[in-house]
């Protein structure tokens, strides 16, 4: 997956996903920004639940099994040192309908420990490198 992030000025970033669509992200207004789109953490706490609820109705679905209603509630805890990542990342998946108990367990358990790839991912190796006036270079990590 391949995709372009520009600067739009102060802290504000925008591009387009493969699928077509756009995704904008700014800082606050007290370190620069103007709050016109969210901040990047949001973005990544979105796309963990995004991802196991995806996963959750999918493997529902194969189950035949259909919730009639489908909510999570996400929190993330951040350390208070720079880089400021997310030590603990909570999941409440709240389901209604005729479930079994034990179904939904699976399904959470299967999206958690094998299919969910944004979860998987916050553990990826990452790679860097650059470009200054047309001329590559790359950052030893």
């Amino acid at each position: 997956m391949d995709l372009a992030i520009e600067w739009k000025g102060k802290m504000a970033f925008a591009g387009v996903a493969p699928s077509g669509h756009e995704i904008k992200m700014d800082a606050a207004q007290e370190i620069g920004g103007e709050n016109t789109g969210p901040r990047p953490t949001e973005l990544l706490l979105h796309a963990v639940a995004g991802c196991t609820g995806i996963d959750i109705i999918s493997i529902l679905q194969k189950m035949r099994l259909e919730p009639t209603s489908f909510k999570m509630e996400i929190s993330g805890e951040r350390a208070d040192d720079h880089p400021k990542r997310f030590t603990d990342i909570n999941i409440h998946y709240a389901l209604e309908g005729d479930l079994p108990e034990e179904k939904v367990v699976r399904a959470i358990q299967l999206s958690k420990d094998k299919y969910c790839s944004v979860s998987h991912s916050l553990n990826s190796t990452i790679t860097a490198s650059y470009s200054l006036n047309g001329v590559k270079g790359e950052v030893s990590i």
